[in-house]
């Protein structure tokens, strides 16, 4: 069986805050999994490549007799291309990313193809990479809210210690 895997990354303002996004389906597109992180400050490419490793990273540990090929969707032609080997990885923050991709490819022996396919295709990865972004400014926001509030007392604290 062959898993259909779509990845993205988003990045806002570039680098900037960014997110990964990851839809797994089996042949027939049932939903396997949805995978999203947060990935902090970082460039759209690297993003990229982070989803790419969430992936393959969430796929390593499903059993090997569960499918026995992965088919890897992507909107980066620049991923793509690179991991077929059409390009050669020379920018330094990519390159260690690059590595460890190919590196968990080669100890599990994963068979897999890259293919290309435009934004228009790759909506789900997408959601799902901006959602993680989204739910962690949410979060920050709501956390800098809750650190300022000054709490109130209802009384002032020199009556409760006052004998009147």
């Amino acid at each position: 069986m062959t898993i259909n895997v779509h990845i993205d990354g988003a990045s806002r303002n570039n680098p900037g805050n960014a997110g990964a996004g990851v839809l797994i389906e089996d042949e027939a597109g049932v939903v396997i999994a949805e995978l999203k992180e947060y990935l902090g400050i970082t460039t759209n490419n690297e993003a990229e490549y982070k989803a790419l490793i969430i992936a393959l990273n969430y796929l390593s540990q499903v059993p090997k007799e569960v499918f026995d090929k992965i088919a890897f969707f992507s909107d980066s032609q620049l991923l793509v291309k690179q991991m077929n080997g059409e390009y050669s990885v020379k920018s330094p923050n990519i390159l260690p990313l690059y590595l460890e991709a190919k590196k968990i490819l080669k100890n599990r022996r994963l068979v897999c193809s890259f293919t290309y396919i435009s934004r228009e295709f790759n909506k789900q990865a997408d959601r799902l990479a901006n959602l993680a972004i989204d739910e962690a400014l949410a979060l920050a926001v709501r956390r800098t809210y809750v650190a300022n509030l000054t709490p109130k007392l209802p009384i002032e604290i020199n009556k409760l210690t006052s004998k009147a």
